[in-house]
């Protein structure tokens, strides 16, 4: 059997054009006498709608195309992934479904099982879990399908109560087939590829599996589709971050070469592809071709100016220098540098009389009272005024240069360096800043060596630096990810050999600035806990006792 792994980047509710790439690849399938193709989860509709399903006229789109695409497949087999109304009386209105066509009909629907409800994941606010489940027969082949977590379900106490391939592995099925929707994040790739291995390993069957690829908002998509055979060998293996379809010439006895690709977790190659991605598919699938930034001649801006040319193309960059009187000539020359060295268009806007007038105007109100960062983020908010008020004239989304050390202790300032439509590096800790500049600049300089090496600072005051009121970066990061994304309580982390002083006022300082962070723009997640909809902390607590 020659069976086609078509991995495609969808456009959530953009039904017609999903179903066209969908007919395209279906095309091409024929052209190479394949007999089945194999899409991603939810592939009619894009994974996850949200809230999109709550309404009955999309689910009945989504049903309706189902039945239009079933009527292009004939000769040929096709899976994909679509919300089926459930017809309960009691539980959710609707499945995950994956539907086998052929014939120009549906020949049977699978439920998915099991739902996550964990991080991003909230499948169960709008889909029923599926029941028993039974293999589907395509020309002989008896196949164990199923959809992304029903094969997740492998940790020591499990998450959940059954393991549907404990049910499908009873009807002695010949092979395994899994259409996924699973996110990309630098802490998931060995997991991900080590647990399907398993699952051919422990059931002793090949496995075939189907990701879909591309940026949604601030999920992201990796592909890396594959083909494992029943001793766990990865037989063939889909490119990263691009579409792809690679076809298997498979039977039962067949043993493919070994065909897989050297990536692991904390590649700073995949993170930076992962953000190009995600910058490049936010524009195309917005509508939008310019972006601007402010350029400080720092590293996180110069990272985000050269991350948005790869994306998006020079000639729609622009990058605007407000330097203020305590910016630095060095800051000034090096962000124009960057600008010469990616080709991309850029302007200065001298702020220092602009926030003169603001600081003359509040003069009788501040009249006696010392300075302080309110004078800082004065700077800030003329800053972040003018950056919007060029989006709104020039039609550019305005790219948001905080990094995730910055965003979580809460040194970033509302409605100034905050604003923003998308944040690409909101989910880059610093360390990881200088890391993926040191990659950008692997064969040629591009980012500066004068912006890598220079110490940073905000430059809201005289000779001001981070390290002046935060740990050094290698300090406050491992902190951070204890914290963050391995939630692990400060009194843990206290114990593992941290300072207290400075456990205690890193922790506090994430947990006090929450209220900013609910305010911030889209963060583009690339680890397994970003800031946003997968870490949903209140924002009135008390966090100590």
């Amino acid at each position: 059997m020659k069976i086609a792994l078509a991995q495609l980047n969808f456009i959530i509710g953009d039904l017609a054009g999903n179903m066209m790439k969908m007919r395209e690849t279906i095309d091409l399938a024929k052209k190479n006498d394949t007999d089945l193709v194999v899409f991603s989860e939810l592939s009619i509709c894009g994974y996850i709608p949200k809230d999109m399903l709550n309404y009955e006229s999309f689910v009945r789109r989504c049903t309706d195309a189902v039945s239009e695409l079933a009527s292009y497949c004939n000769g040929i087999g096709v899976i994909i992934g679509a919300p089926v109304p459930s017809g309960l009386k009691k539980g959710k209105k609707l499945y995950n479904a994956a539907h086998l066509i052929y014939d120009g009909k549906v020949q049977k629907t699978i439920h998915k099982s099991l739902l996550p409800t964990y991080d991003i994941f909230d499948e169960y606010r709008y889909f029923e879990p599926g029941g028993k489940t039974h293999t589907v027969e395509f020309k002989g082949v008896r196949i164990a399908l199923t959809i992304c977590e029903d094969l997740w379900n492998l940790d020591e106490p499990m998450l959940y109560s059954r393991t549907p391939m404990d049910d499908l592995i009873a009807e002695k099925p010949d092979l395994m087939i899994n259409i996924s929707g699973s996110p990309y994040s630098y802490n998931h790739v060995d997991d991900r590829k080590g647990r399907m291995k398993y699952n051919a390993l422990h059931y002793n069957l090949p496995l075939i599996y189907v990701n879909q690829v591309g940026g949604n908002t601030d999920i992201l998509f990796d592909g890396g589709s594959m083909f494992i055979d029943n001793k766990g060998v990865v037989a063939k293996e889909l490119r990263y971050f691009e579409e792809d379809l690679q076809f298997i010439n498979w039977d039962k006895d067949a043993r493919l070469e070994k065909d897989e690709q050297e990536h692991h977790d904390r590649d700073i190659g995949l993170m930076h592809d992962a953000i190009v991605m995600g910058i490049r598919d936010y524009f195309n699938k917005m509508g939008f071709k310019r972006a601007i930034l402010g350029s400080s001649g720092g590293i996180d801006s110069a990272l985000v100016n050269t991350l948005a040319v790869e994306a998006i193309g020079k000639e729609n960059v622009t990058s605007v220098l407000m330097p203020s009187k305590y910016s630095s000539k060095g800051s000034i020359t090096d962000a124009e540098m960057l600008a010469n060295n990616l080709g991309n268009r850029y302007t200065i806007l001298p702020i220092a009389d602009m926030v003169s007038s603001v600081e003359s105007i509040l003069s009788s109100e501040f009249k006696d009272l010392p300075a302080d960062v309110t004078e800082e983020n004065i700077q800030a908010r003329c800053r972040g005024l003018l950056l919007m008020a060029m989006s709104n004239k020039f039609h550019a989304i305005l790219l948001n240069t905080s990094n995730k050390s910055e965003t979580a202790v809460g040194y970033s300032t509302l409605y100034g360096d905050m604003c923003g439509g998308l944040s690409p590096i909101g989910d880059l800790y610093k360390t990881q800043i200088y890391e993926m500049a040191r990659y950008i600049n692997r064969n040629m300089e591009i980012i500066p060596e004068s912006i890598i090496k220079k110490a940073p600072s905000a430059e809201l005051r005289p000779g001001q630096k981070d390290s002046d009121s935060l740990p050094e970066y290698d300090l406050l990061d491992k902190i951070l990810e204890f914290y963050v994304e391995d939630q692990y309580g400060w009194e843990e982390i206290i114990d593992f050999g941290f300072d207290k002083d400075i456990v205690t006022k890193v922790v506090q300082l994430v947990d006090r600035n929450e209220y900013k962070r609910y305010q911030a723009p889209p963060i583009l997640r690339i680890s397994h806990k970003a800031f946003g909809p997968g870490r949903q902390m209140p924002l009135v607590a008390k966090y100590y006792n």
